[in-house]
């Protein structure tokens, strides 16, 4: 099934659901002939697509509303803040071309600023789908939710079996082990799940923690991660303050530092917190060594 599909079954068991769009129609190009009024496209003005979701919600629509995560979640944010978020409206928004997967546009259209943005608006949950099937559960839950939400669309096709229900919140085992811990989240979920095959191949086992929801955030798996793992190993495509994983950071070394979990080093992308790797290094030498070898051998590769 695919995202147009899912959609348009939502819309024939619920007569309140709108879908609206800001001339960003690349995957529900079909819904105009079936919606007919129930659907909405008010062209490339995103302020205007929030502020009159929000009056349809007012007035006891379900507004699915799409546009390129960019310009949705920036260039509207004042009114998603104000009519949908302090509002408590049952307005669901989905970005589109989200984080690095518009390489195509540049930074313009790059969205890496809008997990931070909409994780800091009142009552406002956020999701990351790992692939379209997590996608298309994560829609059908959102759909019937009283609350707002904003979704990254991620039409990926999975790299593994989900066998865990979507549960917002409930973070998703991929892969068991003791040695290192992947947290990830969205369309970086799939090279992660690669890493973990080339990390087992090497005798490392690997858990491979899919987040699914960045709020609410499964706070519990997290610290659970760090407590019967070795390494910790954060994955996103954002930087600075806007990382999802940063305020954890704070606690991970806490746990660290008064004995309730092993040694731990969370690291982004070749950024790694310098004390908690050297003392990594001097407790786990062997594992080190053999992710150093590993990581030279997929450099290699890449050339």
């Amino acid at each position: 099934m695919t995202y147009e599909e899912r959609l348009i079954q939502i819309a024939e068991r619920n007569a309140d659901v709108v879908v609206m769009t800001a001339e960003n129609r690349a995957a529900i190009r079909n819904l105009p002939g079936k919606l007919g009024s129930r659907f909405i496209d008010v062209g490339i003005a995103e302020q205007t697509l929030v502020g009159a979701a929000a009056g349809l919600a007012l007035r006891g629509r379900v507004p699915i509303v799409h546009a390129l995560a960019t310009f949705l979640t920036m260039r509207a944010f004042e009114f998603i803040r104000t009519d949908v978020g302090i509002a408590q409206l049952p307005v669901k928004l989905v970005g589109a071309i989200a984080g690095f997967l518009s390489e195509a546009n540049g930074p313009t259209h790059q969205a890496v600023e809008d997990l931070a943005l909409m994780r800091g608006i009142p009552g406002m949950n956020v999701c990351c789908p790992a692939d379209e099937p997590e996608m298309l559960d994560a829609l059908t839950t959102m759909a019937s939710d009283r609350a707002p939400w904003y979704m990254r669309y991620n039409a990926r096709q999975s790299a593994f079996e989900h066998r865990a229900p979507f549960v917002p919140g409930i973070a998703e085992i991929v892969t068991e082990g003791a040695d290192v811990a992947l947290l990830t989240y969205g369309c970086l979920t799939r090279e992660c799940y690669e890493a973990t095959g080339r990390l087992a191949d090497a005798g490392i086992g690997v858990r491979l923690v899919n987040m699914r929801t960045l709020k609410p955030i499964d706070e519990a798996a997290i610290l659970k991660s760090a407590r019967e793992t070795t390494l910790v190993v954060t994955v996103e495509p954002s930087w600075g303050d806007q990382r999802v994983f940063q305020h954890y950071r704070a606690r991970l070394r806490e746990l660290y530092d008064s004995g309730a979990a092993n040694p731990v080093m969370v690291a982004r992308f070749r950024e790694t917190n310098r004390t908690i790797e050297t003392r990594l290094r001097q407790r786990m030498p062997h594992l080190i060594a053999q992710i150093d070898a590993l990581y030279a051998e997929t450099a290699r590769d890449d050339r």
